[in-house]
Formats: C-alpha cells, structure tokens, sequence
C-alpha cells in the first residue's frame, strides 16, 4: 500500500436552472424570491446532470489520465445498462477504464467515494471520477413533493494536488420503511413523517456520528462544518443540535432553494463545503438511508475552485410558468401526447455515431488544421482524403451565428431554439439551444455546451449535445425559460 496522501483532487457540483416555485405545487401565489426547488429540465436526467457535474470538476484537467468512473444514483434511467459507461462516453474517456454504477440507496455516494479512495490507497496511480446525480419523482401535489429537488456532484479522486483527505469513516446500518421505492413504483413512497423523522432519521445520523466520535477520539466541536443530509430543514436543524455542532458550523442545506436531492444531497453539500473551507478545516459528512454513513475529511489545500461554484449555479435559476409545466417535463400531464413512441433511433445507427453524438468529437485535418463536424472524408479546405483526428468539442466554448425558432417540435416549453454556432477552433455545429429566451439571443452571442436528452422515442433516452449561453444577459426572466 502506497504512503502518498491519497484524498479528492477535485470536485465541482451541478444544480439545474429551472425551478419550480413551492408556491405553485398547491395552486398559491408565487412571489419574488419565494421558496422554491430544482427540478431538471425536459432534457434533463440523472444522466445529463452527472456529466455536466463531471465536466465541471474536470476543467482544465487531462482526461486521458482518469482510470475509472463510479456512478451513484437511485434513478439511473436504465435498468439493465451500465450509466457509468455511459458518462464515460459522454466525457470522452478511454475505454480501457473501470466504470461501476452503485445504486439501491440514497447513501450510494458515500460508497462510492469510500470504494474510490480504496481503490486509489490500493494502486496509487490511479485516479477515479465519482459522480453522483439523482432525480426522484414524487406524486404530484404530495407533501414529500415540497423538500424534493434535483442536483449532481463530482469528485476526482487521486494523490497527485489532493484538496481534502477521507480520513475515518463510521456506517450504522438499520433497516427500516421510511421512504423507498419498489421495482415498478413510478412515485417516491414514504411512511408518517414523525415515524420516519424520530425512528428512521434522527436515530441513525446520530448513532453513526456518535459511533465516528467514540472511533476516533473526535467530538462534534472538532469540525469547522458539518454536512448533514436529511428530509427537511427542521430535521436536519434538530439532529445537528443533538450531535453537538457548534453554531455556525451546519452547512446550508439549500432547502428553499435546491431540495433533498437524494443520493446526490451530501455530495452537493460537500462540494459547498469545501468551497467555502480553509486549509486545515476538519469537515464532516454525513449520508442518510437506510441507516447512515459518516466521513471525516480534512482540507489540506483550500487553493483549488471548480469551473463553476454552487452559488453560481443558484444564482441562475430561473422559475417555470406554471406547475403544468413542471407536469408536462415529467409525462405527468394525462392529456398531453406521449413522446416516447414510436421506434427511435436504431441500435446500429447509435453505435455507428456514438463518437460524435455522446462524445461529441469532431475531426482536425493533419494537413491545414480545419476542423469538422460532423466526420467526413474529405477536407473541406484543402481536399484532402482520409487524413483526420478526432478533437473533442464538449469542452470548448463558441459564439451563436445564426438561429430560429421552432414552434412545430414537441417540446413542453416552446419553441425549441436551434441554430449554428461557430466552435473556438473553427468548426460550425448545428444544435438546439437551451436555457435560452427568444428575446435575448443574438448573434455572435457565447456559449458552451452541455450534454441533454434530445427525445425518448422508443421509449428510451436519446442524448446529443445542445448549445447554452453564457453571459447573464441571455438569460430568461423570472416569468419563465425557454429550454
């Protein structure tokens, strides 16, 4: 076993622009700056947030250097196919790594980033990619529907420029009927609130925190920030009082404004943690279900800043128009036309484009340097044949260059924007554009890209890339957003 400091190199969190005021659940007035959630997009899914979690936690890092992929989520959207090869593709990995997906529990995260840091003690060359992502659905105008919200985070685990180290960890496990979902259940199920608060929840997070502190020799006062993951705020607030965490040092569970985000809670929060710690800030962490998980961590260099920060990814939520909305994203809305029909794209055409369409790699001719996409033959520029290689475009930013409005696409939030932009490396893509307005785009207008579902005909996911603005002027107004 390798002496070198082995911990979380990196990391980067990922919260959806659109959000559904609570307000609007129960037919209330929505007032300005109001309660409210993160809900994914239309085009969003377990999928497409861990990637975009994973794209911002690995900016500016070589791909080609990550050994693995661990993927922890109650709501992979397939059952029998592997999402962590999946986000592999999507980022453009090698395919000679290891990829895992942990499922079943909302403590799946922990465990993935346990089962990494193991892995990485074991063979101290490797780096693994965590990444967990949830989106769980409640019934509609329920009480659980209130406390839930959709989010993501990534961790890259490694030695080399580690950010914070996992040091001890403790699990209590207890089985127990609170909330759970069954193999055909569409909606989320829960027991009484003040059974599943006062047996399920408060018992377990203290049981483990206590067990951590009796483990090392720790006490709730040694921590400058405690991440507690929980049912809502009133919960969460009461349980780190009976463990004992000073005041002030409870990290904001985003309840008003994110949710409980399943498998992806305390990851979320970790991620606002550590960007908020100092160099020599103890943390802990602590994972609910079914029992309950606790991770020490301790920052060993505060230097390191995500692409994106959490506060930049609340600062620009927008609010849906109407609970409908939300309704028609989900297939909830029973009048509304099912879109998931018909045959979809073919197995063989899906495997014949995944580079380009999952990886989203153009090619370089070797001989003038111009770039395509989609693939071709024959360079454009020069004419030369069969002389290319692959270049990825997910990562690079570009400008808008012409644009329309299509209001005849099925979409719950019409028009779909589609439109040409220019690439910084010259290549000129066709896509649709999201978290857009009609009134705020332009050309010459920057972008980025980011990895969505494009449609679930043949009643499976259909993903490509889409276009998204990147200065705050293009962004939609609180009336409603246009993805």
């Amino acid at each position: 076993m390798s002496d070198q400091l082995v911990g979380i190199v990196a990391y980067g969190g990922y919260v959806p622009a659109t959000r559904l005021p609570l307000a609007m659940i129960h037919g209330g007035r929505v007032k300005e700056g109001g309660a409210e959630k993160s809900v994914a997009g239309f085009d969003e899914d377990a999928i497409t947030m861990a990637v975009s979690a994973a794209t911002n936690c690995l900016h500016g890092f070589d791909r080609t250097t990550i050994d693995g992929v661990y993927f922890a989520t109650t709501t992979s959207p397939f059952r029998e196919k592997l999402a962590a090869a999946f986000i592999a593709k999507a980022l453009d990995l090698r395919s000679n790594i290891n990829t895992i997906d942990f499922t079943g529990s909302l403590r799946a995260g922990a465990g993935a980033l346990l089962a990494a840091t193991h892995a990485v003690q074991a063979n101290a060359d490797k780096q693994i990619l965590v990444v967990v992502a949830d989106s769980r659905l409640a019934a509609p105008h329920s009480p659980i529907e209130m406390n839930m919200g959709d989010a993501a985070a990534a961790f890259l685990i490694g030695t080399d420029g580690v950010v914070a180290v996992i040091g001890s960890s403790f699990s209590h496990v207890d089985e127990i009927y609170d909330v759970w979902r069954a193999e055909h259940d569409e909606y989320l199920r829960s027991w009484e609130d003040r059974f599943n608060v006062m047996h399920g929840y408060t018992g377990n997070i203290l049981a483990a925190c206590l067990g951590l502190f009796e483990k090392t020799g720790a006490n709730a006062q040694d921590f400058h920030s405690a991440v507690v993951s929980g049912p809502d705020a009133r919960s969460v607030s009461a349980v780190a009082k009976k463990v004992g965490f000073p005041v002030g040092s409870l990290q904001d569970a985003f309840f008003g404004r994110v949710g409980n985000c399943g498998a992806a809670f305390a990851p979320l929060l970790l991620v606002a943690a550590l960007e908020a710690a100092k160099t020599g800030d103890r943390l802990l962490a602590a994972f609910y279900g079914d029992g309950a998980e606790v991770l020490s961590l301790e920052v060993v260099n505060s230097s390191f800043r995500a692409h994106h920060s959490i506060d930049w990814y609340l600062a620009r939520g927008k609010a849906l128009r109407s609970y409908d909305s939300y309704l028609k994203s989900r297939h909830l809305d029973a009048g509304e036309h099912d879109r998931r029909g018909g045959e979809g794209v073919p197995a063989t055409v899906h495997y014949r484009e995944k580079d380009s369409d999952i990886s989203f790699l153009g090619q370089r001719c070797t001989q003038c340097g111009t770039v395509h996409f989609p693939a071709c033959r024959v360079c454009y520029s020069c004419f030369t044949k069969d002389q290319f290689e692959a270049v990825r475009l997910s990562d690079k930013t570009g400008k808008v260059m012409s644009y329309s409005f299509d209001y005849f696409f099925p979409s719950p939030e019409p028009p779909v924007i589609v439109g040409v932009c220019e690439v910084d490396n010259g290549a000129r893509v066709y896509v649709q554009m999201t978290e857009a307005t009609t009134d705020s785009l332009r050309c010459d207008l920057p972008v980025e890209f980011v990895f969505r579902k494009i449609h679930e005909a043949g009643n499976k996911p259909n993903y490509f890339w889409k276009s998204r603005p990147l200065d705050s002027s293009s962004q939609a107004t609180k009336e409603g957003v246009v993805t």
